[in-house]
């Protein structure tokens, strides 16, 4: 499908691939008080890499751009990391931005680890989602993939604290990996099942280039789906609209549904229509890109000239890694760290 060949009742432009613009994820800070191996291993970080407050966008920089990209239909907001929760005042941009016209869903994703103490806050502030990271229940294995720096129960009391703020259906993410953390599956499973919270197990992934990634140890989903309804029986769910991530599946029993994240196994690329936004002001199209486009020049000359140069980019995008992830000469030499713009 040709980008050319827009619905003139859609305003959203659409790709070279004919995928529309829905989504935009902005990392409001690149730095983590984690250093999971999967994302940000210890010692993976140069210095330079690391930016000052003046190369962060900042909150009124963050809500223009987010004007702009919802005047080209990116309607849903999630904010992300590095660790958001790092972001000092971060309710302030959270009440800013569900203040935009055009904003339908706003969602924020965490380690949790700082959760317990602004769960509150943003929902006051009006946000409307949280997704949360849990690799694991046993603290041992916890603290193992958190680089030594986290405490499963800080997790778990921030998930309490977003419980008791009025956030319901939670999202739970599970990074499964061989010999690591698979053991954790049915334990996870089990814990939040009827809980009215969605696990979502996700393969491991080659996202940056500072992870060590092996395809022997990814767990494809289909493995954990069998897996898991061996112990309790599972059907699959409909989407909830075109291109989302997670493949649904329900308990039989009716205690809830778990979904499964299959990016190695079963790439989605063709309905892929998220835009990233970096801290510091560049726009990937792919979360496997290498370079991102600077978005600072059209910011400073206004809202309508950031919203021309949103679509134009989007206009020319042709970006499906996972679907080409096999062909090796399709693939960056280097690819941008996950850190630096979110899941």
């Amino acid at each position: 499908m040709n980008a050319m060949l827009e619905n003139p009742r859609d305003p959203r432009p659409r790709d070279l691939l004919g995928r529309p613009l829905h989504d935009l994820r902005v990392s409001v800070i690149e730095t983590c008080n984690y250093r999971c191996p999967y994302c940000m291993p210890e010692g993976s970080t140069p210095e330079e890499t690391a930016l000052d407050r003046a190369r962060r966008l900042s909150f009124v920089e963050i809500e223009a751009t987010v004007r702009a990209f919802v005047r080209v239909g990116a309607g849903k907001i999630r904010l992300t990391g590095g660790e958001p929760l790092l972001r000092k005042n971060l309710p302030v941009l959270v009440a800013r931005l569900a203040a935009i016209p055009g904003v339908e869903d706003l969602a924020l994703t965490t380690n949790g680890s700082l959760l317990a103490a602004q769960a509150q806050a943003l929902r006051d502030a009006g946000l409307h989602r949280i997704t949360v990271s849990l690799d694991a229940l046993d603290p041992a294995i916890f603290r193992t993939l958190s680089g030594g720096r986290g405490e499963v129960a800080d997790v778990l009391a921030g998930i309490a604290a977003a419980e008791s703020a009025g956030f319901s259906a939670i999202k739970l993410n599970c990074v499964v990996q061989r010999g690591i953390n698979e053991d954790q599956v049915l334990p996870l499973v089990e814990r939040f099942r009827g809980s009215g919270h969605v696990l979502r197990f996700i393969e491991y992934m080659d996202v940056g280039t500072c992870n060590g990634w092996r395809r022997d140890a990814v767990v494809p989903s289909r493995e954990l789906r069998d897996r898991i309804s061996e112990r309790w029986p599972l059907q699959a769910v409909s989407p909830s609209y075109r291109g989302e991530v997670a493949s649904r599946h329900a308990f039989v029993d009716g205690a809830g549904e778990i979904g499964f994240v299959s990016s190695v196994s079963e790439p989605f690329c063709g309905d892929c229509h998220r835009a990233r936004l970096s801290a510091d002001g560049r726009l990937f199209t792919c979360l496997f890109a290498s370079q991102g486009h600077d978005l600072r020049s059209a910011l400073a000359d206004g809202e309508d000239a950031l919203a021309t140069r949103v679509a134009e980019l989007w206009r020319g995008r042709s970006d499906r890694y996972s679907e080409q992830r096999s062909a090796a000469a399709t693939r960056p030499g280097k690819k941008i760290e996950m850190y630096f713009i979110g899941g």
